[in-house]
């Protein structure tokens, strides 16, 4: 497995890259529209076909670069069912299966950040890695109060579905603001404030306090995403 952590500064979203070292056929997590010429270097220099471009939910920080990378390479584009994308060539439910070469990726529905957010579980040579989108963040977890978001709903995809993990299953998630790139589950456990609750109600209190303002992105990155990145 070829495996590629990338990041975008203005929005400090992460992308990844997945491949298989066999068949070179490639995945991109979460790709930002003003990376794609970098993105498209990458691939010519270690000599990938991109297969699947995809979305772990409707961002509103970034324009994602799904169209265009569908554009420039023909490969397929896949967004949540929830997130009702005309645009995407084909749609993920909770236990679909994203295969590209020999690798597969279990899509996970986890809502809360917004009710079309999802993870993505990666096993390979007997280790587990979770892309966890912004429903999991490296020491928190993503706002609840927009786009159909959910407290209640993200405390059950936490507590019911990641969290049930093994301890040692990377974390990788679809931002950080400190520059921290990757956690495990048992960190998380122990030591992300969000994290240290005694049950939903008390979650829920603190996600419906956190007074944040909307992402400056917001107005024009929904329309756009749901569009697959297209600014018509």
């Amino acid at each position: 497995m070829l495996f590629r952590q990338l990041f975008e500064k203005n929005s400090s979203t992460y992308t990844y890259l997945i491949a298989d070292k066999l068949s070179k056929q490639a995945v991109l997590i979460d790709p930002v529209i003003d990376e794609t010429d970098g993105y498209i270097r990458l691939l010519n220099e270690l000599g990938l076909t991109l297969k699947v471009a995809m979305d772990t939910h409707t961002h509103a920080d970034h324009i994602t670069a799904l169209g265009k990378l569908r554009e420039l390479t023909g490969c397929e584009t896949y967004m949540g069912q929830q997130a009702n994308s005309s645009c995407a060539n084909d749609s993920f439910n909770d236990g679909s299966k994203i295969v590209v070469g020999k690798i597969t990726l279990t899509a996970l529905h986890t809502p809360g950040h917004t009710d079309d957010s999802y993870s993505f579980l990666l096993e390979h040579d007997g280790q587990k890695y979770l892309f966890t989108g912004d429903t999991l963040l490296i020491r928190g977890t993503g706002r609840t109060d927009f786009q159909n978001g959910s407290a209640t709903d993200q405390y059950r995809s936490l507590f019911d579905k990641l969290l049930k993990f093994p301890e040692d299953t990377w974390v990788y998630p679809a931002h950080d603001y400190k520059g921290w790139m990757v956690s495990t589950i048992g960190e998380e456990r122990e030591n992300n404030p969000r994290l240290q609750v005694k049950d939903v109600i008390e979650y829920k209190n603190i996600m419906d306090n956190l007074n944040l303002p909307n992402p400056k992105m917001m107005d024009v990155a929904v329309p756009a995403n749901r569009a697959c990145g297209n600014l018509v």
